[in-house]
């Protein structure tokens, strides 16, 4: 596995903590803050693209869909 793929796999981990248990939660009297989504929702963009460029793909159209309508 290259640093990239462990770095993504950690940074999908933590958007999972929070999705599944929340930004924010308290032990006792400490609250504990996770990161922020939306900073690790662009990282995972980042490292994608970066894993997808250390493969070959250049990901110019990664997320494009054609859609074909007939018969107006």
């Amino acid at each position: 596995m290259s640093k990239t793929s462990d770095m993504l796999s950690n940074v999908e981990n933590a958007i999972e903590s929070i999705l599944l248990g929340g930004q924010s939660y308290k032990i006792g009297s400490r609250t504990l803050t996770r990161a922020d989504l939306n900073m690790l929702y662009k990282m995972r963009n980042d490292l994608r693209a970066e894993q997808n460029q250390e493969q070959g793909n250049t990901g110019l159209l990664d997320d494009t869909y054609v859609a074909f309508f007939d018969g107006r």
